[in-house]
């Protein structure tokens, strides 16, 4: 078994690194982390969730090690694609860092370009950084990348999706050739080729794992529902949501749920939280102050549930995730398995959970094609209850019924003895009748004694 001690880091980062709790590295940091110390190009082609940071940032800094950075001149450069991967990647510099005394700068949206202006002015040897922000610091003249010696693009699909693709093609004209390119991508797209078959050189290609593959240890499930009314899908996913959440009790300790629009994460978190649930959103309309509270909550324990758009389906470095939802079927396939890879990290055993309505069965058949397999289907936790309740209320009724069925009441016994003894009564007359025909018969003992002694009066004279 290798360890990191076999790959030839510098003595004060296997320090950090043993620090840090590790002794053994990734198949993604065994494949380039040598390569990437011997000078090469590297195409780093793996699931999220394998090691990908710590295989660029061990290198980095074991080559930067040795040399100063001059004013608005970076000697290395790290694209990420939201401001929730650069934070992670930046946190890695500073934990494998800590003995070797090297300078960073972190340039992302919501945050001063006054401060980070400073930090680049006294030179700096990492900069870290999202393609728009520092495009806007080299429009300004504020950054020259002349300098680079080591670039590195992390997560190069995302950044497709994102749209990015351009601005990274111009930062990559804006860096000297002879600079060496870590490139990252967990899948690889037409476009994604392109650009490494143009800006890579002979690179080393290290692939771990089949492309957009889910982790072994996640144990998927997706609850297929049809809604109540077209207007009232969201609430009734809203329900199934918390239906589940209900169902896994206490082995849900905290999850991250995935929604495909903004506006549903927000509604989404509300619900919960008016429901009793410890729940906050994140996207990207939210101020970095907010996002960066947010997220240190659900890190630190504090925060249970964060309700996320896909802005934060990648970059989330938290190793004890236990459940993913996804409350929408995300439209892109690939999408998919960076949200469930949020849990089921470093060896722990996950679980990821999908609600889909009847519209989204071609993005479901996608995901299923591209894992080539079918997500196991779970039982609807709302109709189960909903026949459970029904099944009591019916019970119940029942119940009360036989309960409530009348008790014969002491006057109606009394006149149903009275009737008893009025028929036998009547009885004990007919048979007299039978011995005596002159007797009375119609009225029973209650026949007046005047028209008695009238009638036997009659039947004397006759």
């Amino acid at each position: 078994m290798t360890n990191f001690a076999d790959l030839n880091l510098n003595p004060k980062i296997l320090k950090a690194i043993e620090e840090a709790g590790y002794s053994e590295p990734t198949p993604i940091q065994q494949g380039a982390i040598p390569a990437a110390l011997e000078g090469k190009d590297v195409l780093g082609i793996a699931q999220t969730g394998t090691g990908k940071t710590a295989s660029f940032t061990l290198p980095m800094i074991h080559v930067l090690a040795r040399g100063r950075a001059r004013a608005r001149m970076p000697r290395s450069l790290v694209l990420c694609p939201t401001r929730e991967l650069a934070a992670q990647v930046a946190e890695n510099f500073d934990t494998y860092s800590k003995y070797v005394r090297l300078s960073k700068a972190l340039l992302i949206g919501g945050v001063s370009f006054k401060e980070q202006d400073l930090l680049i002015d006294r030179g700096v040897d990492v900069l870290i950084a999202t393609p728009g922000r520092l495009l806007d610091h080299f429009e300004r003249g504020k950054l020259l990348l002349t300098g680079v010696q080591v670039m590195v693009v992390d997560e190069a699909d995302r950044m497709l999706d994102m749209g990015f693709i351009p601005d990274i093609e111009r930062i990559f004209g804006l860096t000297p050739f002879t600079r060496q390119t870590l490139f990252f991508s967990a899948t690889m797209a037409t476009e994604i080729e392109r650009i490494t078959n143009t800006f890579l050189s002979g690179p080393t290609r290290v692939e771990v794992a089949r492309q957009a593959t889910a982790s072994e240890t996640i144990k998927q499930g997706v609850v297929l529902f049809q809604p109540q009314r077209r207007d009232r899908e969201s609430s009734d996913k809203r329900d199934i949501l918390r239906g589940l959440i209900e169902a896994e009790g206490d082995k849900c300790t905290n999850a991250i749920i995935f929604c495909n629009r903004k506006s549903d994460v927000d509604i989404c978190a509300k619900s919960l939280k008016k429901h009793g649930y410890d729940a906050a959103p994140i996207h990207g309309d939210l101020e970095q102050s907010q996002r960066t509270a947010t997220l240190d909550g659900f890190r630190d324990g504090k925060l249970r549930f964060l309700v996320a758009s896909d802005v934060a389906a990648r970059g989330l470095d938290i190793p004890s995730v236990s459940h993913v939802f996804n409350f929408d079927v995300p439209t892109n396939a690939e999408d998919y398995v960076h949200r469930i890879g949020r849990t089921g990290r470093a060896g722990r055993d996950g679980k990821a959970m999908m609600m889909s309505a009847p519209r989204d069965g071609k993005n479901l058949d996608a995901i299923e094609k591209l894992l080539q397999t079918e997500i196991p289907r779970l039982e609807n936790p709302v109709s189960t209850r909903k026949k459970t309740i029904a099944q009591s209320s019916a019970e119940v009724a029942e119940q009360k019924q036989v309960q409530a069925e009348p008790k014969p009441k002491l006057r109606e016994r009394d006149g149903r003895q009275r009737n008893k003894q009025t028929n036998t009564n009547h009885d004990h007359q007919q048979n007299n009748a039978k011995k005596d025909h002159r007797t009375v018969v119609g009225m029973g003992p209650d026949l007046p004694s005047f028209i008695a002694l009238s009638f036997q009066q009659r039947m004397v004279e006759s």
